[in-house]
């Protein structure tokens, strides 16, 4: 959050802040440790456990607004029974995060990102690259995001498949002529897929061995949704194998990406360092509506302790 731009905001609301130093995000024990001293908190993806949670509220917290669109790392349900006000900031990232997969899947078919490398080194690097007009794209998450990237993808005369696990919007598919599948059908015939769907339990890996052996040979995968929903060990596998040509990541299970991950072995993939949705003027919009949702959550608290 850049806070040099939220301080008179802040300020009006009468708001003490402390920011911690953090890389990524902090752990448990990090949060457990310092929870309990503060009333509301805007969260990044920071593990926020029933532990961590109970822990707070027998201190003073009383409020938890989400800088961001998903809440997996939110007890949710922890949250409800200790009487903590949750939120998040939903339809914020659409077309930033769409941006980042469309330049992924560019330099997935042109290998801009190499060719760059290769003159920086004094080489003249040609690539015969992949057309992307009338190759099929499967995008896992028709929600603000995917819709998005849908739109793009169509644009480019790209055949797009769909899956939700909510039903998807028809006047959408008609105006994008995005063909709503069952997942099975959508990895057995994408060339390339896309990953835009929230982290719940039910999806956690949601690309495994099995997944993965659906797929066509060579089919490229690219993630800007949440690291678990791919098996790493999974695709390492498959991109030893050739099932996988090539992948673009913005997102990983552990991150920072440990200097020890195997995913830095394969010149075929992309990297990223989750990163998608940072915009100056996206930053400013989400940081605008997570402090709207932090004063009106604390406003509510104090209104029911004194009720």
């Amino acid at each position: 959050m850049t806070l040099d731009q939220c301080q008179d905001r802040l300020a009006a609301e009468g708001l003490d802040v402390v920011v911690p130093q953090i890389q990524q995000q902090m752990s448990e024990s990090e949060l457990c440790n310092i929870i309990a001293d503060f009333d509301g908190v805007i969260a990044g993806d920071d593990p926020f456990t029933a532990k961590v949670l109970e822990i707070g509220r027998k201190g003073r917290l009383r409020v938890l607004a989400k800088w961001g669109i998903g809440v997996d790392a939110i007890d949710l349900e922890a949250a409800k029974q200790l009487g903590i006000y949750t939120s998040n900031t939903p339809n914020v990232f659409g077309d930033e995060v769409a941006d980042i997969a469309l330049g992924y899947i560019i330099l997935l078919a042109r290998q801009l990102h190499r060719m760059d490398a290769a003159i920086r080194r004094g080489e003249w690097l040609k690539i015969q690259g992949t057309s992307l007009r009338g190759k099929t794209a499967g995008v896992v998450g028709i929600g603000s995001i995917g819709k998005a990237i849908v739109r793009r993808l169509h644009t480019l005369g790209m055949e797009v498949l769909g899956h939700d696990v909510h039903p998807i919007d028809p006047a959408f598919c008609q105006e994008t002529h995005l063909k709503s599948v069952a997942l099975d059908l959508l990895l057995q015939q994408s060339d390339c897929i896309v990953l835009a769907c929230n982290l719940t339990p039910q999806n956690y890996h949601l690309l495994n061995d099995r997944a993965f052996a659906q797929m066509k040979n060579g089919v490229w995968v690219v993630n800007v949704a949440r690291g678990a929903l791919i098996d790493e060990t999974a695709l390492v596998t498959a991109l030893k194998d050739g099932k996988v040509g090539a992948a673009a990541l913005d997102v990983f299970e552990t991150e920072p990406l440990p200097l020890t991950s195997p995913l830095l072995r394969f010149e075929q993939v992309i990297l990223g360092s989750h990163n998608s949705s940072n915009t100056r003027e996206a930053v400013l919009r989400v940081n605008q509506l997570a402090i709207d949702h932090l004063v009106r959550d604390l406003n509510r608290a104090a209104s029911s302790h004194e009720s």
